[in-house]
């Protein structure tokens, strides 16, 4: 028997042995040869950072969403507690226009009547308490009379040919116009000065 056959078993072991241990293992992972490990090695670390990189852009990208929705979830939140009672509000207007205009359609005689001036001093109790909850509620009377015409705040209802003001002067309010808040709750509705022809 030569060398080279003794040797052949011992060979063949190690082969079966190695070919054991590389079960399982990644074919990409699999030492073929010298220089093809670090290459492997090189490549499977380009492609964790690769994915490391992916990974972290996600989460900057989800976290950035979450800042974003909770921001928009706090202005809702904040636009309801300061405008959630508009329609109300609007709808609570004409009772205030209708006490403003009793009051100021009783005649000066009425008023000295002891007869009615319980009365009226009810319904001025009454229109003092309505402006108390308005003011509570950050709805604002918007002011008109002798103002500059506003577009955002006034409506401009009809032309007042006068020399006594300026033109686009408010000389009239026929309504009360009412803000809530920083937000125009109804325009006041009012004449304008213009030049006389």
């Amino acid at each position: 028997m030569t060398d080279e056959n003794k040797n052949e078993p011992h060979e063949k072991a190690v082969d079966d042995e190695m070919a054991r241990e590389m079960e399982g293992v990644p074919e990409h992972l699999r030492d073929d040869g010298p220089g093809e490990e670090d290459n492997s090695l090189e490549d499977a670390l380009a492609n964790l950072k690769g994915d490391l990189d992916k990974a972290m852009q996600d989460v900057l990208y989800a976290r950035a969403e979450t800042q974003n929705v909770r921001r928009r979830l706090e202005k809702d939140v904040q636009d309801a507690r300061n405008y959630g009672a508009t329609s109300f509000a609007r709808d609570i207007l004409s009772v205030a226009d209708n006490l403003s205009r009793a009051l100021d359609h009783v005649p000066e005689d009425l008023r000295e009547s002891d007869k009615a001036k319980n009365f009226i001093a009810g319904i001025e109790a009454t229109m003092r308490e309505l402006e108390k909850v308005f003011a509570q509620n950050g709805i604002t009377r918007i002011a008109a009379q002798g103002m500059p015409l506003d577009p955002n705040q006034h409506q401009a209802m009809m032309e007042v040919p006068t020399d006594e003001a300026e033109p686009g002067t408010i000389v009239q309010e026929m309504q009360a116009g009412y803000m809530i808040r920083d937000r125009l709750l109804r325009p006041a509705m009012v004449g304008v000065a213009k030049k006389p022809d």
